[in-house]
C-alpha cells in the first residue's frame, strides 16, 4: 500500500475514537475553566500536551492548590505506562526513520494505542499519524468547545461533567480487573490508603504516596495475567 492509502486507513479507523474524545474534551475545558484557566491557557495545555487522564488530574489538583511539584510527579505516575505503550509502537512500525519515531511518540494515547497494536494489517508510520490526525484533532476540538462554552452552560451541567475524571480513571483500570481478583484486591488497597492518608497529609501528597507504595507492594502478589484466581 501507498502512504496516502496507509494514512487514509489509520483516518478510518480512528473514527470510532471521535465519540469518545470530544465529550471528554469538554469535561477536561469545563474543569480547566472552573480551576481559572482562561479559554487560551486551557486549549493551549490540550495542543501541547495531549493526555487526558493527565489534564484533569492537573487542573484538577491545581484547583484544590496543590503546588508544582505535585502536580508534576502524580502526572509522571500516572503516565508511566506510556513508556510500555510507545516501546510497543514504535518496535511495529520497524521501517520508519527513527526520528519520526521519537516524534511520533508524542501521540500515542491509550486509544491510538489500542488501535495500531492489535492492527493486523497495518504497522506503518503513515497508518500511526493517521489515527494520530483523528484522535489529536478531536481532542482539541473537544477542549475548544467546553472552554468556549463554559461560560455560558448552567452551573449544574458544568459541575456535573466533574465526574467525568472519575469515569475516566475507571475506564483505563477497569479492562486489567477481569478475572483477576488480586489485582482487585491492589486497587480497593490504594483507594483505602489514599482516604487514610488523605485524613492527615494533602489530598495531592495522599494519591502519590499511596500509588508509590501500593504499587510497590503489588509486584509482589499480583499477575497482571490474571492467572492468580485460576489457581
Amino acid at each position: 500500500m501507498t502512504k496516502h492509502t496507509e494514512y487514509i486507513a489509520g483516518l478510518k479507523s480512528a473514527i470510532p475514537v471521535i465519540f469518545g474524545f470530544i465529550p471528554v474534551g469538554i469535561a477536561y475545558a469545563l474543569m480547566a475553566r472552573q480551576a481559572g484557566f482562561d479559554i487560551c491557557e486551557t486549549c493551549l495545555m490540550s495542543i501541547t500536551v495531549f493526555a487526558g487522564a493527565s489534564q484533569m488530574m492537573a487542573v484538577g489538583m491545581y484547583a484544590q492548590g496543590a503546588g508544582i511539584l505535585a502536580i508534576i510527579l502524580a502526572t509522571f505516575l500516572l503516565n508511566l505506562r506510556h513508556f510500555i505503550m510507545s516501546t510497543c509502537v514504535m518496535n511495529k512500525m520497524q521501517d520508519a526513520p527513527k526520528p519520526a519515531k521519537i516524534a511520533s511518540a508524542f501521540g500515542v494515547t491509550d486509544e491510538s494505542f489500542a488501535i495500531f497494536t492489535t492492527e493486523k494489517e497495518h504497522s506503518s508510520l503513515a497508518y500511526f499519524l493517521g489515527l494520530v490526525t483523528v484522535t489529536y484533532l478531536s481532542w482539541n476540538l473537544g477542549t475548544l468547545i467546553g472552554a468556549v462554552t463554559s461560560d455560558f452552560l448552567p452551573e449544574i451541567v458544568t459541575a456535573s461533567f466533574g465526574i467525568a475524571l472519575y469515569a475516566m480513571f475507571i475506564g483505563l483500570i477497569s479492562p486489567g480487573l477481569h478475572g483477576n481478583k488480586r489485582l482487585c484486591l491492589l486497587v480497593l488497597l490504594t483507594a483505602v490508603c489514599n482516604t487514610l492518608l488523605y485524613l492527615v497529609i494533602p489530598q495531592s501528597w495522599a494519591l502519590i504516596i499511596s500509588a508509590l507504595v501500593c504499587a510497590a507492594a503489588g509486584v509482589f502478589f499480583v499477575d497482571l495475567g490474571g492467572e492468580d484466581d485460576n489457581r
